[in-house]
């Protein structure tokens, strides 16, 4: 599979999303942006974010929605970058809107339930416009807040706790007909899936371990955000050993490896859906690629 490189020297780039003219909108997290990448390698800043900007996606009134972390230290594994425990000047997750002809930053929840945010990572709309989106919680060199699984209006009217304490959730999607949501645990190696009820609703478990596990790597692969293709077959950025791993409903698993340590997103484009758009987080680049099968198309994501 032929790897095209976009863009680089971009700064730990995710959340990719992309746009019917070709380019790619992304956050850059350690650079602290909402980034547009062009066709043609071209970067264009559309909005200032502080702290740390993460999953991104557009929203039902044409704003992108983004997780905001609250930030990271960065250090160096051999020889690529990679997040590491909360900064110094930590200011805590939150949700935010960004209005893409202004630049305006809207932040819309810094709390669910009187509990703070820690470190949203990725999210996700339904049919119906609203949002499920992770928080990974936060990392510090002896401790760990833990993190959770949410469900949110784009109009900051409601936010509610769906799933508390998951261990490092990351990538969140929904299968295609809506009744199945996917969320990759980062540090376990773990695809999860939750029965869907109704909007932010999950089947309740009889056992205090809610979802059921679809797949887990072995050693050390770690997982990170993920799309989902129009068979409903889940793509995850896998860490460490540098791939896109595809997991079937039924728990098959196939790799892709990317020339990259820290692969941390993918998302699906073109007029067919198959072009894979992929950040190379850890040597800070955009990839694209022909992918064997089409995406899923996103909620209020136009591609053509």
């Amino acid at each position: 599979m032929d790897i095209e490189i976009i863009a680089e020297g971009l700064q730990f780039p995710e959340g990719p999303i992309a746009m019917p003219d070709g380019s790619v909108i992304l956050v850059e997290i350690k650079r602290q942006t909402l980034t547009r990448v062009s066709p043609d390698g071209a970067k264009e800043i559309i909005a200032e974010i502080p702290g740390g900007p993460n999953g991104a996606a557009l929203g039902p009134d044409g704003r992108v929605y983004v997780c905001n972390n609250g930030g990271f230290e960065w250090i160096e594994v051999m020889g690529q970058t990679l997040a590491g425990n909360a900064p110094a000047d930590y200011r805590g997750g939150s949700i935010e809107a960004v209005d893409l002809k202004s630049g305006t930053v809207e932040t819309l929840y810094t709390e669910v339930g009187g509990r703070a945010l820690k470190g949203p990572n990725d999210l996700v709309f339904d049919r119906t416009g609203g949002f499920w989106f992770t928080d990974l919680g936060k990392t510090y060199p002896r401790t760990r807040d833990h993190g959770g699984l949410y469900y949110a209006r784009p109009d900051g009217s409601m936010a509610a706790e769906a799933v508390y304490p998951l261990l490092t959730p990351n990538g969140v999607g929904l299968s295609p007909d809506e009744k199945t949501l996917y969320v990759a645990e980062t540090l376990t190696g773990r695809l999860l899936a939750f029965d869907i009820v109704a909007p932010g609703e999950i089947r309740p478990s009889p056992i205090p371990i809610p979802g059921r596990v679809v797949a887990t790597l072995p050693g050390h692969q770690y997982l990170d955000s993920l799309a989902v293709e129009e068979n409903g077959a889940v793509c995850v950025a896998t860490l460490l050993n540098g791939a896109i791993t595809t997991v079937t409903s039924e728990g098959g698993v196939e790799q892709r490896a990317m020339p990259d340590l820290f692969p941390t997103n993918i998302c699906f484009g073109g007029a067919d859906l198959r072009d894979a758009n992929v950040t190379l987080s850890g040597t800070g680049r955009l990839a694209r690629m022909r992918w064997p099968r089409p995406g899923l198309a996103l909620n209020f994501t136009t591609y053509r």
